[in-house]
């Protein structure tokens, strides 16, 4: 859950990196389509690997990120800003950045849980 949850830093870092608004870029593509990236690697990762509880892992993973994002924006933003910026700047928002990357994670879990399901169904072909 720790790899998972680490895979999805992607995002963040593009944002600090100031790929996600780079010139030309519609706003939010970039954040769209890692998370839909983030999303399918997480998936093919939990299918592939035939992990038992695709729904509890990927939330968990959820849940992961969503804290080690928080200490990325803690660690960084008084380094790069100058002053501590995210939830840990306004901890009413920890919150809802735990309950949005549960949801994330639970989606995500559900579809790899279906997929499992779907492909454990399949007759063999031997």
């Amino acid at each position: 859950m720790l790899g998972l949850g680490a895979v999805a830093l992607v995002r963040p870092l593009l944002h600090i990196t100031g790929l996600s608004s780079a010139p030309g870029v519609a706003a939010g593509a970039v954040a769209v389509s890692a998370t839909l990236v983030i999303s399918v690697i997480w998936i093919a990762v939990v299918v592939l690997a035939r992990v038992q509880r695709p729904l509890l892992t990927l939330v968990l993973a959820g849940l992961t990120y969503a804290v080690l994002s928080m200490l990325l924006s803690a660690v960084l933003s008084p380094l790069l800003d100058g002053e501590l910026q995210g939830p840990f700047a306004h901890p009413i928002a920890i919150p809802a950045v735990l309950i949005v990357n549960l949801i994330w994670g639970a989606i995500t879990g559900a579809v790899a849980a279906g997929l499992r399901r779907v492909i454990d169904q399949r007759p063999s072909r031997r």
